[in-house]
C-alpha cells in the first residue's frame, strides 16, 4: 500500500479493510451439531438472509469477545453494541498488543492510539462484523448462491443456522456463514478460496444480548483530553477526468474516489469497488521516486486480503481487497493511462 496511507484493521473476515483474531475457538468441525451438508439443497437468494444479518448488525444490543484469524495472524476484542435514542454507540477494544479503541457514533468512528496521545476520526463502514454489507445486496444474487445446511451448529453458546455463500465465478471468495435464527445476527463468518480451504475466520467467542448488555461497558477507561485529533483529509477525484480507466470485475461498483495527502506533500488517488459483500481499493501515485521503495510490486497475500502491485508509465498503481488474487493481478493489469483523455 503507498506510504502514508493505512488500511483500517478489518474486523470483519475481511474484513474488510476494523477489528479480530483467533485462537481460543475449536475447529469448526468440532463445534459442529448434526450439520448436514448442503450440497443438495436449494440455491436462496443471498439478499433475502444478508439483509436481516444487516438489520440485526445495526438493530441490536449486544455485547461479547470476538476472536479473528486472517492468515498467521489473529487477534481478540471486546466489542459493545448499543442503540439508543442517540442512534447506535459502539465501543471496540482491541486485546492484543498495544492497546487500541474504537468508538463509534453512529456514522462516525474515532480510533483512539493510547501510546501516542491520538484520536483519529474516520467515517464508519456498514461491513464491520458482524455487519456484512457495503452497497446493494439486491445484485449480489447475481454472483453468488447461497446455501442451507441441515440441522445446526452451536457458537458461543448459541444455536445458529449455517449458511455458504457460493460465487458463481472466479472473481470472489465464498463464505460460510453461522446466523442465529432468532436474532438473525451473525455470530461467525468465514472466507473460502476456491479449494474450499479457510483463508480467515472472524467469530463471538462469548457474547450477551439485548437486557444483558449495559451501557456503562461503552465508557472507555482514557482520559482523552489534551490529545492531538487528526481528521482524515480527503478531497473527491475523478481519475476519469484524469485519463484513468479502471476495469474493475463484473458485479463490482465504484463506491468512492478520493484523493489523499501523503507525509511526503504528494497525494494518492483512492478507489473503492465493492459487489456488496467483497471490497476492494485501488491507489494510484506518481512513480518518481518510489521505484526502490515500492514494497509491493507484484503480488502477496494475507489469509483473504490480497495486494498487487505493479508500475504503469510514470505511475504506481495497488491494489488491496478481499478478492483472489488473480482477479486483483487482472484487475490491476487491465488498468489503463491514456494522457489525451484527460485533455478531451
Amino acid at each position: 500500500m503507498p506510504a502514508g496511507v493505512h488500511a483500517t484493521p478489518s474486523w470483519r473476515t475481511r474484513p474488510a479493510p476494523f477489528y479480530l483474531g483467533m485462537g481460543i475457538l475449536a475447529l469448526w468441525s468440532c463445534l459442529s451439531i448434526r450439520v448436514g451438508h448442503a450440497a443438495d439443497a436449494p440455491a436462496l437468494n443471498p439478499s433475502s438472509v444478508l439483509l436481516k444479518v444487516q438489520a440485526a448488525a445495526r438493530q441490536l444490543d449486544y455485547a461479547g469477545v470476538l476472536t479473528y484469524q486472517q492468515g498467521a495472524s489473529m487477534q481478540s476484542a471486546r466489542l459493545t453494541h448499543v442503540v439508543d435514542g442517540t442512534g447506535e454507540r459502539e465501543r471496540l477494544e482491541i486485546l492484543d498488543g498495544m492497546p487500541r479503541e474504537y468508538l463509534r457514533q453512529n456514522d462516525s468512528v474515532q480510533c483512539l492510539i493510547p501510546e501516542k496521545k491520538t484520536v483519529i476520526i474516520e467515517p464508519s463502514r456498514a461491513d464491520r462484523f458482524p455487519g456484512l454489507l457495503l452497497g446493494d445486496a439486491k445484485k449480489l444474487d447475481d454472483h453468488y448462491d447461497l446455501r442451507q445446511h441441515r440441522g445446526s451448529n452451536r457458537i458461543a453458546g448459541h444455536m445458529c443456522t449455517v449458511y455458504d455463500i457460493v460465487p458463481k465465478d472466479a472473481y470472489r471468495y465464498g463464505y460460510k456463514l453461522c446466523i442465529e435464527p432468532g436474532t438473525n445476527l451473525l455470530l461467525k463468518t468465514q472466507t473460502l478460496n476456491r479449494r474450499g480451504e479457510v483463508v480467515d475466520q472472524v467469530a463471538f467467542s462469548m457474547l450477551k444480548l439485548r437486557d444483558q448488555v449495559h451501557v456503562d461497558q461503552l465508557a472507555s477507561p482514557w482520559n482523552t483530553q489534551g490529545w492531538k485529533v487528526v481528521t482524515s483529509s480527503t478531497e473527491p477525484v475523478d481519475v476519469a477526468k484524469l485519463g484513468w480507466r479502471v476495469s474493475a470485475p463484473p458485479g463490482f461498483e465504484l463506491l468512492t474516489q478520493v484523493s489523499r495527502p501523503l507525509k511526503s506533500g504528494k497525494s494518492v488517488k483512492q478507489l473503492v469497488y465493492s459487489d456488496g459483500l467483497a471490497a476492494v481499493s485501488v491507489f494510484i501515485e506518481t512513480a518518481a521516486g518510489r521505484d526502490e521503495q515500492a514494497p509491493h510490486k507484484g503480488l502477496a497475500h494475507n489469509g483473504a486480503m490480497n495486494i498487487f502491485g505493479s508500475r504503469i508509465g510514470d505511475y504506481w498503481v495497488t491494489a488491496i481487497g478481499e478478492m483472489p488474487g488473480q482477479a486483483l493481478r487482472e484487475l490491476v493489469e487491465h488498468t489503463e493511462y491514456v494522457p489525451l483523455a484527460a485533455k478531451q
